[in-house]
Order: structure tokens, then C-alpha cells, then sequence
């Protein structure tokens, strides 16, 4: 049983939500226990950190979506947030709060059902998922949803974390690369394995995680690319034009067709 927040101010789209849900289960199996709020104050107030998922409208009256999304990282750093907005810009400014995607409205199932298929993997990987390393002869516990890259320097592993967390050990790449596989992860060169829910974009030969700055090798270029496309659902195509690569949905294959919306993700160098 996976639990569920919804954070949506019109109950129609708190109700569309629900049969989506339902639909998935019968589809699938998955068994979901679904909470609505239509106030981000209510949620906040008392919040348990028992939710495995959110799902965040982001044009609410009083407090507004991110901001709501700001305090709950503050009690809850683990749970999957999503977006649900007819706000794609916000998109951009999900790293802030470590939202794992977002739907634009109008909702439609296929776009719903794909994004919560991912949603549901990342769950029950980040679940599983716990890397024991050992640093100062001290054992600590890193969940991938914390973990922003891990860097290989000489002999020395360092996971850099979320928090801004810097925590060398020993080991090597390969193995951490099999540990998180399937966890959203991607080399950009020998010495990087990146989180790709932190990256913010791609310009030239470097990758833009969180506010750092990795340098991308040529021959992990097309893979990491393909990865990164990958991790984002299919549902946008990457241009690589003029050394800036752009993130940019592809019009909707639904009924609620419209025009596709240009993000440019990072600077031109």
C-alpha cells in the first residue's frame, strides 16, 4: 500500500485525481491509500512524515504550492513530490524542493499513469535501496534520494548529498553503479555518477547538478544524454543545439492538444 497526499484546492481535480488512481490499480494492481487536502496549511499542520508520495497543486489561495513544498522539505526530505500545475515554469524550479516531477493541467490519464509509474518505481527502489559506507570508522546510511553524485578521486570515493553533505570512503564506482541501478542514475564521465533528478541541465561539456558544476567527457556524452531523456519519461525531446541543451515537453498526443512550451534549463557558456 502506497500513501498518498493530495494537495489540490478544486475538489473536480482532487476527484479526477482519485479515479486516476483507481484506474491505475485496476490496471495494475498497485493499492494506494488516497488523502485529499484543498489546503496546504491544513497538511502542514501535524504532518507525520507517513506519505510515500505528494501530490502538489502549485496556484492555491494563501499559501502556494512552493512555498508549501519548502516547509514540507524542512519536516519530510524523503517523500516523492510531485507537481501538479498548469504552471510549467515551475518545473525548472523543482530542484529547490526536490520534486521528483510534474503534470501539467490539464491532467490527462496516459500522462498521469506514465508519470505515477515512475513515481511508484522510484518508491519501492528507494525503499530497498540503502548504501552503507564508512566514514571516520563511524557507519553511515544514504538513501538515493538524498544522494546527489558520487565522485571517484584516486583511491577515494566521495558521496556528495543533498544537504551539501561531502563524505569520502572507500570503494569503487562500479560497485555503486550497481547498487543504484535502476535508481535514476548516470555516468557523465569515468569519475561521476550523477543523480539525474539534480540535474538542471547541459551545456557543453559540463552537467549542472544542483548549483555544481561536473564536467561531462565526450565519449559519456550520448549516453548520459539518452539517460537523462530517459529518466525525464519520454514525454520531452532533448535539443543539443548551440552547445546548450534544452529540456522541451513535445506536444501532447491527448485530446488537450497545445502548443509545446520551450525551457531553457542553462546559460549559453
Amino acid at each position: 500500500m502506497i500513501n498518498v497526499a493530495v494537495v489540490e484546492d478544486e475538489i473536480s481535480m482532487q476527484q479526477k485525481l482519485k479515479s486516476y488512481f483507481a484506474d491505475y490499480t485496476a490496471s495494475t494492481g498497485e493499492q494506494f491509500n488516497v488523502v485529499c487536502f484543498d489546503n496546504p496549511v491544513f497538511f502542514l499542520t501535524g504532518y507525520k512524515a507517513n506519505y510515500d508520495l505528494v501530490l502538489m497543486d502549485i496556484e492555491m489561495p494563501g499559501m502556494n504550492g512552493m512555498e508549501a513544498s519548502r516547509r514540507l522539505r524542512r519536516i519530510d526530505k524523503s517523500v516523492t513530490l510531485i507537481f501538479v500545475t498548469n504552471m510549467a515554469q515551475y518545473a525548472v524550479q523543482g530542484y529547490e524542493v526536490d520534486a521528483f516531477d510534474y503534470i501539467v493541467k490539464p491532467v490527462s490519464s496516459e500522462d498521469f499513469a506514465l508519470k505515477l509509474n515512475r513515481a511508484v518505481e522510484r518508491i519501492k527502489a528507494g525503499s530497498e535501496i540503502k548504501i552503507k559506507i564508512v566514514v571516520d570508522y563511524a557507519v553511515k546510511i544514504i538513501t538515493p534520494s538524498e544522494l546527489k553524485y558520487v565522485e571517484v578521486t584516486g583511491h577515494k570515493l566521495i558521496y556528495h548529498t543533498a544537504d551539501g553533505g561531502v563524505h569520502p570512503t572507500t570503494g569503487t564506482l562500479k560497485n555503486v553503479e550497481e547498487q543504484l541501478r535502476g535508481a535514476g542514475f548516470a555516468k557523465c564521465n569515468s569519475c561521476y555518477l550523477v543523480n539525474l533528478r539534480f540535474v538542471r541541465g547541459v551545456s557543453g561539456q559540463s552537467v549542472k547538478v544542483g548549483d555544481e558544476e561536473l564536467q561531462m567527457s565526450y565519449p559519456k556524452r550520448k549516453e548520459f544524454i539518452r539517460a537523462l531523456n530517459d529518466y525525464l519519461g519520454g514525454g520531452y525531446f532533448l535539443s543539443d543545439a548551440v552547445r546548450v541543451l534544452q529540456i522541451v515537453p513535445v506536444r501532447s498526443r491527448t485530446a488537450h492538444s497545445r502548443n509545446a512550451l520551450l525551457h531553457k534549463v542553462c546559460a549559453a557558456v
